[in-house]
């Protein structure tokens, strides 16, 4: 537990003893998990045996206030999110149900574990656009789709690699913002990747919810078809899309008229935004926030990227520069980092 601040933690002992009417020498907190922010969770053993999970948000760097309303609100509709014990937003301190620790990644196995999982995170992704509406998020609206895609060239090319901005680039950006905002609007998580789904009693819950917006309908599916853990192939990825889209329209959430080659073509689009903005945001994590780990992921995601793009038209030129200018130098700034 080194890794936090003992002030703080001192504070999260004390805050918890007096929640469970506790000594502070008897409460057992042990470090479960941090992650790209700066938040921290720890597990709280209490005398009867019950764990609880706190988290630490400091609140000069994290607001936990949309955590809190998401959480009371995903609960009020049903959907699995953990319960929330004991709030204190002015120190940052949450108590929450502790739900394990295992995501879903550690149930991905062979092809057909793999696939059956992702079938159930796709139901539960039914579930929380039908159940779930995006009244009062914030907008995923042309700003916040372009900021996020010039995490690109500002972090992983200007920054990490030292390189100009593409030819083409003004054009790709243009059309993965307008094939984005022609979706039908709903709730949308923001990284519903396996790493935010975890199981507990063979249920699938949602954690990290707290930068939901209201936005694109494919957001959510391709964060999933196309996130950390997996690369599925053309077909597989169509199959999965297309399944999405036939449920999606038959209860209301995507006008029926909307066939299978635009939404996957919409999909893809979608996809290649979110890939860029990773590539973007795994640099900037590594440059401004000296956290590691992250950059041995970029390949992965430019394969998704590559993959992405395969499926639009009217991009050959990124595309090539993709591919003889950009992957060679990738893999030739990753070698020669330590």
């Amino acid at each position: 537990m080194s890794d936090a601040a003992p002030s703080r933690l001192d504070r999260l002992s004390q805050w918890a003893a007096e929640r469970h009417g506790l000594s502070r020498q008897v409460v057992d907190l042990r470090l479960a998990a941090g992650d790209a922010s700066f938040r921290r969770y720890y597990r709280l053993q209490l005398p009867d045996g019950t764990t609880r999970m706190l988290m630490d948000a400091p609140p000069e760097q994290e607001d936990s206030r949309p955590f809190v309303a998401i959480a009371r609100r995903w609960a009020a509709a049903g959907l699995a999110v953990p319960t929330l014990h004991g709030v204190d937003l002015r120190q940052g301190f949450l108590e929450l149900d502790d739900l394990g620790d295992t995501p879903l990644q550690a149930c991905l196995g062979s092809e057909a574990e793999t696939l059956g999982w992702h079938e159930r995170a796709m139901a539960l992704l039914d579930e929380l656009q039908n159940r779930a509406g995006p009244d009062g998020l914030p907008s995923f609206d042309a700003d916040l789709l372009g900021r996020e895609l010039d995490l690109f060239p500002e972090w992983c090319l200007n920054k990490w690699l030292g390189m100009a901005t593409p030819p083409g680039w003004a054009a790709l950006r243009e059309a993965l913002i307008t094939s984005a905002l022609a979706q039908p609007v709903v709730t949308v998580h923001r990284d519903y990747d396996a790493m935010n789904l975890m199981v507990q009693g063979g249920v699938l819950h949602l954690i990290d919810f707290q930068d939901a917006v209201a936005g694109p309908i494919s957001y959510d599916l391709i964060s999933l078809l196309r996130g950390r853990y997996c690369r599925f192939d053309a077909t597989r990825f169509a199959a999965g899309v297309e399944a999405f889209r036939q449920r999606a329209a038959a209860d209301g959430r995507l006008l029926s008229r909307v066939d299978a080659e635009t939404f996957l073509a919409q999909a893809q689009a979608m996809a290649a935004q979110r890939s860029l903005k990773v590539l973007g945001i795994f640099c900037r994590l590594t440059l401004r926030d000296a956290k590691s780990g992250y950059l041995a992921r970029l390949p992965h995601f430019l394969s998704h990227l590559e993959d992405s793009l395969a499926g639009l038209d009217g991009h050959d030129a990124f595309e090539g520069w993709l591919a003889e200018t950009f992957r060679p130098a990738l893999m030739t700034r990753l070698g020669d980092t330590p």
